[in-house]
């Protein structure tokens, strides 16, 4: 609450609830939103988030949208448009004059989210189909594939208790039920120095990041390359992991620039590049919602030994036959790494994925929990068939 205002909830985005809402209807129920955010009550850094989270809204994306004093509009909408003025009296007042546009697609005793997976499983070099698998929201009900119905698995996270979908009909989109109040929980989120950011169109610092699913956790490392923390036993567990252009000889410990390529609840991509002076390599990550695992995608212009490996020696098995290494013992947490490609590669000593005369390298880190114990689907294996068939979702609003 915001001293005699509510709060407006669109998606990510935290705005200050007006009194007024301007209705419509023609093709569609139309909602016209518009108010203030300032600076005071609010930081300058407050009012600049909010700015800039509005600014990158994306029209035509579907969001859940909440209201503390109008909770009658709550549910699912379309945005069409965005605007908001920025003005700054230097040490004095800031404030940001904005406008939305929303098209309203229903609540969610109307409709169901309807996750569209399409494409097909990654190129490989093992002769494996993957296991198609899938992960709502942690509020999620009714989850429906028709007449042939997937197996389940729970998967506990900073955020709760999560249901994971195993084995998801091919040919089918799932659809499912959700209020709109707990479409964000067990969502995936890149963090700025702390701040949450909505879109992509946005500024995004090199350092200073984090990309989180409530399972697992990636940051930069200030003595490897990144830091890979998985969430067991009710704390987040750390390893450090070295990414390379040029074998072990040097591996990257700085970025020069980040992007954001995708920011959805379900799944969002980064890219950080770093200059070799010449040419330059460059680092997409990705995080879906449900994961036990962060992908990435290294790539450079001109062929190198790439690699990816524990900065530190932890004793391995290679099942590289296979697709993927495993850490030979439990850890004092109970958990075993585990990482792996989808084309052939040869193991680094230390445990990882190398790939000599190489411009890319496709891999994937994570982490078995509960090592020799861990339940199906959190097993090494498995996890190497879900990165296999990780497929692009999209998430739609469709009538019951």
């Amino acid at each position: 609450m915001q001293g005699d205002y509510g709060d407006l909830q669109l998606g990510r985005l935290l705005l200050r609830e007006t009194f007024n809402v301007g209705e419509s209807s023609s093709d569609s129920r139309d909602l016209s939103l518009e108010g203030q955010e300032s600076s005071p009550p609010l930081t300058r850094a407050e009012l600049v988030w909010r700015h800039d989270n509005l600014c990158a809204l994306e029209p035509g994306s579907i969001v859940p949208a909440t209201f503390t004093d109008k909770p009658e509009r709550n549910g699912y909408y379309e945005i069409n448009s965005v605007s908001a003025d920025y003005t700054e009296w230097r040490n004095e007042v800031v404030t940001s004059d904005w406008k939305v546009s929303l098209s309203r697609q229903g609540s969610d005793a109307e409709v169901d989210l309807q996750s569209r997976l399409t494409g097909v499983v990654r190129a490989n070099d093992f002769s494996l189909t993957g296991e198609r698998w899938h992960a709502p929201p942690i509020g999620h009900y009714a989850y429906y594939t028709g007449s042939s119905n997937p197996t389940t698995m729970t998967r506990t996270g900073a955020d709760g208790a999560m249901t994971v979908y195993r084995s998801v009909p091919s040919s089918v989109s799932p659809r499912w039920g959700c209020a709109a109040t707990a479409y964000l929980v067990g969502r995936v989120r890149l963090t700025s120095s702390g701040t949450e950011l909505c879109g992509v169109d946005q500024a995004l610092a090199p350092t200073g990041w984090a990309l989180t699913n409530g399972l697992v956790n990636v940051t930069p490392s200030a003595s490897a390359t990144l830091d890979v923390q998985a969430y067991t036993g009710g704390a987040w567990r750390s390893r450090l992991w070295n990414i390379s252009a040029a074998g072990s000889a040097s591996s990257i410990t700085s970025w020069d620039g980040a992007t954001l390529l995708r920011n959805e609840p379900e799944h969002v991509v980064v890219r950080l590049t770093k200059g070799l002076n010449p040419g330059r390599a460059s680092l997409d990550l990705a995080l879906r919602r449900g994961s036990r695992f962060v992908e990435g995608y290294l790539q450079v212009g001109t062929s190198a030994t790439l690699a990816a490996y524990r900065s530190t020696l932890e004793t391995n098995t290679s099942f590289a036959a296979s697709g993927y290494v495993r850490a030979t013992s439990n850890d004092a947490d109970g958990n075993r790494f585990t990482l792996g490609s989808a084309r052939t590669f040869t193991t680094h000593a230390n445990g990882g994925v190398q790939k000599a005369a190489a411009t890319a390298l496709d891999f994937w880190i994570g982490v078995e929990a509960g090592g020799s114990s861990a339940v199906s689907g959190d097993a090494a294996a498995d996890l190497r068939n879900q990165y296999i068939a990780c497929l692009p979702e999209s998430t739609y609003c469709v009538r019951r």
